[in-house]
């Protein structure tokens, strides 16, 4: 302790004889930790540190706008005014719609009405107009020349012959004729182009019909009581068929015209006929 104060009043009187210019060039050391400050460590505080520059923030990319959440789908609906409701709850009109043609109705042919037995030429150009209904020569047998009513003569998609048993006042219909390229149809689905398999199943079970002669011909010679053999209206129905142009030459001479055959016969079958004419009679 006596150590201490010595050293204490050295101190004070090396301080008394300096100058208070030289005192200010040295600075007293700091106090230490937890000590008051002195009145010496007021007047000469610490320098101060050099400014950090602030880090400066980095450049971040622009913020991607956040994408809406979905509505659920919901199908489109169409309003009575030709608007529409979308998904999204939006209306707006409907798209037009295509043209589409009315499908032309089937000409089908039944044992009634225009064609019924007491049927007449003026019928049938009350019913098709008279500007689709003329009376004029068609093929007959063996190449002769027939008179009949012909609907469409100019439209061969069209075009059916109706043949009178009543010539003088064209009445009573006799037989109704589709061939060519007409598209009527004959009752119970009976078309041209139909083969023959087509043809057993229409009548469920097979039929009988002729040879071929020179025209590449045939004619159905009954229907051996299937379901052809009668129609409603009290009509029947006669079919010439017609061999594929085709077939084998040795395959033909074997289906003379002088002889008779089943449809179901392989050499029938082998020629493949169609039907070329449908005759519907009374």
């Amino acid at each position: 302790m006596r150590l201490r104060r010595i050293g204490m009043t050295i101190a004070t009187i090396v301080l008394a004889g300096i100058p208070a210019a030289a005192v200010a060039q040295f600075p007293p050391p700091p106090p230490p930790p937890g000590s008051a400050p002195s009145a010496v460590q007021d007047r000469w505080p610490e320098p101060p540190k050099p400014l950090q520059a602030a880090p400066q923030p980095r450049p971040q990319a622009p913020a991607q706008p956040a994408s809406p959440a979905r509505r659920p789908q919901r199908p489109a609906q169409a309003g009575p005014d030709g608007l529409k409701t979308t998904s999204d709850g939006d209306v707006e009109p409907l798209p037009p719609k295509p043209t589409q043609r009315p499908a032309a109705a089937a000409n089908v042919i039944t044992c009634s009405g225009v064609f019924a037995k007491d049927s007449t030429h003026l019928k049938l150009a009350m019913k098709y107009d008279s500007r689709n209904v003329v009376y004029g020569d068609v093929d007959g047998p063996d190449g002769s020349k027939i008179k009949a009513s012909i609907l469409f003569p100019n439209d061969p998609r069209r075009r059916l012959e109706v043949l009178w048993s009543n010539e003088a006042s064209r009445s009573d219909t006799q037989v109704i004729a589709i061939n060519g390229k007409s598209q009527w149809a004959a009752p119970k689905g009976l078309k041209l182009g139909l083969g023959i398999a087509a043809l057993e199943k229409l009548n469920r079970k097979p039929f009988k019909l002729s040879g071929f002669g020179a025209d590449n011909s045939a004619s159905v010679l009954g229907w051996e009581g299937g379901a052809l053999s009668s129609l409603p209206g009290g009509c029947k129905v006669g079919i010439r068929l017609m061999l594929d142009a085709k077939s084998p030459p040795d395959a033909r001479s074997a289906l003379a015209a002088d002889k008779e055959f089943l449809s179901n016969d392989a050499g029938v079958r082998a020629v493949k006929p169609t039907v070329g004419e449908i005759l519907i009679g009374y």
